[in-house]
């Protein structure tokens, strides 16, 4: 018989990194000693990271530090590398998949230092120049596909640094480095559509029965993105194991309804945790732009086979 477990959660004391600047100071040299003594090219502000089709001005935008052990004097310059992924090939077409190439370079003179003393830069490219770089035409667009938006920090020293060089480490938290960003073709979702209460109904059943619970209410939100929405609720209620509720997000693209993995879900079988995801073998959900009384999500629960083996989920979400 599977053993499921709440998962337990290691709270940091926030006392521990920022009790003072100079404990601020030790984290950060711990993190680039770490890397060999690189450097950090940190997130400030993710402006822009969608672009809805039909929307003039759209673009990819964000504020950008750079952190090394000297305040910032290695920084020589940024490259900025484009290109595009073709995410959505009907049957017998065209991959239009268009490899990544060198779109600008920005030297250390177009910083600014910023409010922690490093330099910062604001980095944006527009829609329209993305599709003349990658000779993509606007036609050629549909939700789902993506650019891809790659940074390359150069070093006085002669050394340069992406994301092939990066550790769990510098990909999250306050340290956010991932240098690689992949601004998505959406279809404009409006901020009052799918969201408030609604009813979750099972069309299959999952690993252990229901999911959530066949009629649990809850309360959908806009997510990361103006096309993402989420809702939060108990996984399993029926076993009554005592877990909370877990956050559960999907993206409106077009007419489907994508489901990002990884997606925890607050309980394990202690093979590295009950996850969601996309779909394996069933289609994606579906929902109609013009009507956000009812839609369906498909996702993969237990993606991982955390529990021996993980089935592909369908449930309906009816407004009240």
């Amino acid at each position: 018989m599977k053993v499921l477990r709440k998962i337990s959660l290691l709270i940091l004391a926030p006392l521990a990194l920022f009790t003072a600047c100079e404990d601020g100071d030790k984290v950060f040299d711990q993190i680039v000693e770490a890397e060999e003594r690189g450097a950090v090219l940190r997130t400030v502000n993710l402006i822009s990271n969608e672009l809805p089709i039909g929307v003039a001005g759209s673009g990819f935008a964000a504020e950008l530090e750079v952190q090394d052990q000297e305040d910032g004097a290695l920084l020589e310059s940024l490259d900025v590398y484009v290109g595009f992924r073709d995410n959505t090939v009907p049957d017998g077409g065209t991959d239009l998949d268009v490899a990544e190439a060198l779109f600008s370079n920005i030297p250390s003179s177009s910083f600014s230092i910023g409010e922690f003393g490093f330099p910062r830069t604001t980095v944006e490219i527009g829609l329209d120049e993305m599709l003349a770089f990658t000779g993509v035409t606007e036609a050629d667009l549909f939700g789902g596909d993506q650019f891809t938006v790659r940074f390359e920090l150069n070093l006085t020293d002669g050394r340069s640094f992406s994301n092939d060089d990066n550790s769990g480490t510098l990909t999250g938290s306050f340290f956010a480095s991932p240098f690689l960003y992949t601004p998505t073709v959406v279809c404009p979702v409006g901020a009052e559509q799918f969201v408030g209460t609604y009813v979750i109904s099972d069309v299959t059943g999952g690993v252990f029965g229901t999911v959530w619970g066949d009629g649990t209410v809850v309360e959908l939100s806009v997510g990361e993105t103006s096309t993402q929405r989420q809702f939060d609720a108990v996984y399993l209620p029926q076993f009554g194991i005592g877990n909370g509720p877990a956050t559960f997000a999907f993206d409106l693209v077009c007419g489907g309804v994508n489901v990002p993995g990884g997606q925890g879900s607050g309980l394990t079988c202690g093979n590295g945790g009950i996850t969601f995801g996309p779909p394996v073998a069933a289609a994606i959900g579906s929902y109609d732009p013009a009507d956000d009384s009812s839609f369906t999500v498909t996702f993969r629960e237990d993606e991982i086979d955390d529990c021996g083996g993980g089935a592909d989920v369908t449930v309906t979400l009816t407004k009240q």
